[in-house]
């Protein structure tokens, strides 16, 4: 709950932001106080990220100006943030891989060793993060990697923490430990600011919320006063068209082959699974985090090559199992982590998507007029949103980046497409853009495989469910595609498929 406080802990004052003569930020104003949860919610594009980084230290504004206190500063680097009380944990952790789990914990943390290390592990405990202190940070699952940067933010001490898609990874029972640490944490006064897409959360959690679209502010009210429809109607565009309703139809296509067949995979986190997909089909594969779900995906596309088993694509055995091999045979995925594995961020955008098609037989360098003819197609058929094809990744949303990962994905016309958990930071009309490309890839025959931590996305956009649980792969009822039966199986409940 807010305190009583005038003087806001951070506040924005006028701001503006230019990239490459493309304004991003129009003259913002917006505040942070001591014990109060103000969320930042905004579409792909909108600014949110920029603002995000203009308090953290990592951008300087164009004008404008920060204050923190009520005392004008000058932030010209995340170190200079820190100084100030103000840390940030982002939505794609920043882990060094041969350091261990304590090491990024502690790493320029002042104080005594043993002492930092009890209270990195009271934390971690806390949150719901169980793992060895002394093992390599590059081991851990995006998941757990998300809950160290969040257990390194608590030990800073900040008086601002910002919270960037803090739970897009979690279960919901991390989520409940987060959500009462940030009440903890509120009720000594600090001051968060906390960015998700996920709108139910974002009213329980915060005292306020502040909507972003086209660079400034369309609504800022209480969150007591605010319903989920009402934030997606603030984020959507003035001119936006609502899609026609269409009942959820399956285009699996009656008496065809499977177009990708799995047969006795096992691997470090998996055991033993077998599926099929069919041409036109969606199916879904819900499970929680540590489940197996996404190291058996990375094994089917060939990214794992211990794993054993048999991988049968468009009727053909992937002899041996590379990406390169699997995309030459139909096979397309788009993985969970688009920053380690889907896109190049300092090259253009442009670039990425056209990398999609450099594994295909008869490859060759695209010359400049080919690669934006490709890349804009996809632009507009995605709705991806930067100024033009040579944009740099780096400088798009997360969700813009997510388009671009997709993509390079599709780029090369595939069979069958594997997209795990392809709408993690993507707002509520871009995920809606994910869904219809979904639809118009099983139109045209194409098998899809959804792995979602999201169970009413599983519901959504599912013509058979499997649950992954403990390594092992089960199978619901034919048809059965409800949120509260695939909840059940997911999540140990009564009545769930025992996998």
């Amino acid at each position: 709950m807010q305190s009583e406080s005038k003087t806001p802990l951070v506040a924005l004052r006028g701001i503006w932001k230019v990239f490459e003569s493309v304004t991003v930020l129009r003259g913002i104003d917006f505040e942070i106080y001591p014990g109060q949860v103000h969320a930042l919610l905004g579409g792909n594009g909108s600014g949110k990220s920029t603002i995000v980084k203009i308090i953290s230290g990592a951008y300087k504004p164009t004008a404008g100006a920060v204050e923190v206190g009520g005392v004008p500063v000058a932030l010209g680097k995340p170190s200079e943030a820190h100084a100030k009380g103000i840390y940030m944990v982002p939505q794609e952790p920043h882990i060094f891989p041969n350091l261990t789990v304590l090491e990024n914990l502690t790493m320029g943390l002042a104080g005594e060793r043993a002492e930092n290390a009890r209270r990195a592990e009271k934390l971690a405990a806390e949150i719901g993060l169980e793992v060895d202190f002394s093992a390599p940070g590059g081991e851990l699952s995006i998941a757990n990697q998300q809950l160290v940067e969040i257990v390194r933010g608590l030990l800073r001490n900040a008086h601002v923490l910002i919270l960037d898609e803090p739970t897009s990874s979690l279960t919901r029972r991390e989520v409940a430990s987060l959500a009462a640490e940030v009440k903890h944490l509120t009720a000594q006064g600090i001051g968060i600011l906390f960015i998700s897409h996920r709108l139910n959360e974002v009213l329980e959690m915060s005292d306020r919320v502040s909507v972003l679209r086209d660079g400034h502010f369309v609504l800022s009210r209480p969150a007591s006063e605010l319903t989920a429809d009402q934030l997606v109607e603030a984020m959507l565009p003035e001119d936006f068209t609502p899609p026609a309703a269409d009942a959820k139809t399956s285009c699996k296509v009656a008496g065809a082959a499977p177009v990708l067949e799995v047969k006795g995979l096992s691997g470090r986190a998996f055991r033993d699974v077998n599926f099929e997909v069919y041409p036109g089909e969606v199916v879904g594969i819900s499970g929680v985090v540590g489940s197996g779900r996404t190291e058996f995906a990375e094994a089917i596309f060939g990214i794992d090559t211990e794993a054993t088993g048999e991988v049968i694509i468009a009727g053909k055995t992937a002899p041996e199992r590379s990406p390169q091999i699997c995309q030459q045979m139909g096979l397309s995925y788009v993985p969970e982590d688009r920053h380690a594995h889907g896109i190049f961020l300092a090259l253009p955008s442009a670039q990425t998507i056209s990398s999609g098609l450099m594994s295909l037989p008869g490859a060759r360098f695209m010359s400049e007029a080919e690669e934006h003819k490709l890349a804009n197609g996809f632009i507009d058929r995605l709705r991806i949103k930067l100024s033009s094809p040579m944009q740099s990744a780096k400088t798009l949303s997360g969700g813009n980046q997510q388009k671009i990962v997709l993509a390079k994905t599709l780029a090369p016309a595939p069979r069958v497409v594997i997209l795990d958990e392809p709408t993690r930071g993507i707002d509520a009309r871009a995920r809606q853009d994910v869904y219809r490309i979904i639809r118009e890839l099983t139109a045209d025959g194409v098998g899809v495989v959804v792995i979602s931590s999201e169970v009413g996305e599983i519901a959504e956009v599912s013509d058979r469910v499997l649950i992954m649980k403990r390594g092992r792969l089960g199978a619901l009822p034919e048809g059965i595609t409800a949120v509260e039966q695939i909840s059940a199986a997911t999540f140990d409940a009564k009545g769930g498929a025992g996998a």
